[in-house]
């Protein structure tokens, strides 16, 4: 007899639907499951045989045979447990064909019957619905996640005897709900403040346009200074996370399987901050099957690279598609998939091997040729693509001994969201002829049209531009750059004309193209 139930397969962050097709027919007892399964899927052979004996369910002793279609797609991870296994009870007429056919089956089966959470659960269940199905079975411990996806009936599932009595109709299974939209204000403000980091004024100024307009910014400085005190702080003054950016964070992490226990949802702005001897396969992506890296995990986050020159070249030169593009393509001989990487990337490094170049209290060991050689490490196309360049001195003892209480992260927030809203109102999406466009998100994510439209400037502010363009000698890219930061500038201000001071303010962070610091 065959039967056939659904599950689904995930290609990157797009999934299909699978079914699981069962044969179970007379002859010599065997277990086969073809339609390209990896290592994890062929063990499911043991597994499923086991939970179904312990379940107090009869195993067949027959010639059982199983395909996953289509045949022609790579199937990975232990989510095809439940499906086989209910597909073969419904093959030997312990459960219903035709009421089993109608859920979408997500879970692993323990040898006991008990089943086991997975991940990717939550792009998973959108390929379900995209697929205008309404019904999913998975374990208890991924409801929350599943749940997230609005139209679909979710049925948590604590074991298979559980599951194989209501799909009898012996006992029922009450759908997982949850308010989605409320998980994302429903966990504590506990970011860092910036109320915590003393002096360091134009720092802070330079992370807040940064922020409001989603620039990538790196800080130059000597140990102690605070660079990293100050990165840690920037998630907590980006506007809060919409529900629909909520939603692609998460399935970003579901399928990393980082979302922690009992949180189904990212409700805070990532923050990812990967070891300097982190490979470039972690930082961008990559694997014999491409899962997403530190870029893809920060989206709509912060991607901190602390002593950033002393990462492998090649990671870093792979974040020039991400940086660039909002997106990293991941290419390997079966598979090519593009994930997001809409961040924003706070990078720290010393000005010199020894860290004390330029610093007034300790003296540089370092000759001008290592000073040199370590800066390079950080390429110029690599470095075109980061909108602001800021030192960050050290502290005398006055300021960090100063009794005044420094503006807080609320505070600036508040700036922060004012220009965002600004720039939501001037990129409001525009229907031209019969295609609509989709608005950038901000000024950083600006192209070239939008630049030239909404990059205004007044006569002084565009010759002031004119001579730091001819003295710097900056590229095209740099020119785009300090465009996009005095609009942001300008944002901050309520200026709707870029004016010359913001322009002046906009090329005063561009310290690595002024060589002569260094």
């Amino acid at each position: 007899m065959i039967t056939i139930v659904k599950s689904t397969a995930l290609h990157g962050l797009d999934g299909q639907i699978v079914e699981v097709e069962v044969d179970v027919s007379r002859g010599l007892p065997s277990f086969d499951l073809v339609g390209l399964p990896d290592t994890s899927v062929r063990e499911a052979k043991d597994r499923v045989r086991a939970a179904i004996k312990n379940s107090g369910l009869e195993f067949p002793v027959k010639r059982i045979t199983v395909n996953l279609a289509p045949a022609d797609l790579k199937k990975e991870g232990p989510v095809y447990d439940l499906p086989i296994a209910v597909g073969i009870l419904a093959a030997t007429g312990q459960l219903d064909p035709a009421r089993c056919g109608g859920y979408v089956y997500l879970g692993e089966l323990s040898l006991n019957g008990s089943l086991r959470g997975v991940s990717g659960v939550l792009p998973n269940v959108l390929a379900a619905r995209e697929a205008r199905l309404s019904e999913v079975i998975v374990p208890v411990e991924n409801a929350g996640e599943a749940a997230l996806v609005d139209g679909m009936d979710v049925y948590p599932a604590n074991s298979l005897a559980e599951l194989a009595g209501f799909l009898r109709g012996e006992n029922d299974i009450v759908p997982f709900k949850q308010d989605a939209e409320g998980l994302v204000d429903s966990f504590c403000d506990d970011e860092l403040d910036f109320a915590d980091v003393r002096g360091q004024h134009a720092a802070r100024r330079a992370l807040e346009v940064a922020a409001a307009g989603g620039h990538n910014v790196i800080m130059i400085g000597s140990p102690g200074s605070g660079k990293t005190m100050l990165a840690r702080r920037v998630p907590g003054i980006l506007p809060d996370l919409t529900f629909p950016e909520a939603i692609e964070a998460t399935k970003i992490h579901s399928l990393a399987g980082l979302l922690p226990q009992g949180q189904p949802l990212v409700a805070r702005r990532p923050f990812r901050c990967p070891h300097h001897t982190a490979s470039a396969a972690s930082i961008i992506g990559g694997g014999r099957v491409p899962k997403p890296g530190e870029v893809s995990l920060a989206h709509h986050g912060v991607l901190f690279l602390d002593e950033m020159p002393e990462f492998h070249k090649d990671a870093l030169e792979a974040l020039r598609q991400p940086l660039e593009d909002g997106i990293v393509t991941i290419s390997r001989i079966n598979a090519s998939i593009t994930y997001p990487a809409g961040l924003m990337l706070v990078a720290a490094c010393n000005p010199c091997p020894c860290g004390y170049h330029g610093d007034p209290a300790r003296e540089c060991k370092c000759t001008p040729y290592q000073v040199e050689r370590y800066i390079s490490r950080l390429s110029g196309p690599l470095l075109d693509r980061v909108d602001i360049h800021i030192e960050v001195p050290r502290l005398p003892y006055e300021e960090i001994a100063a009794g005044e209480k420094p503006e807080g992260s609320a505070a600036i927030k508040k700036r922060v969201e004012a220009a965002r809203a600004r720039q939501r109102a001037r990129f409001a999406t525009e229907e031209r002829g019969h295609v609509r466009r989709a608005a950038p998100a901000c000024n950083a994510r600006m192209g070239p049209k939008e630049a030239q439209r909404y990059c205004r400037m007044t006569k002084a502010a565009r010759d002031l531009l004119q001579e730091a363009f001819m003295r710097l000698s900056l590229s095209a890219r740099s020119y785009d750059r300090i465009l996009k930061v005095s609009r942001t500038v300008a944002d901050l201000e309520g200026c709707e004309l870029i004016e010359e001071i913001h322009v002046a303010e906009a090329v005063q962070y561009r310290s690595l193209d002024r060589r002569q610091l260094f």
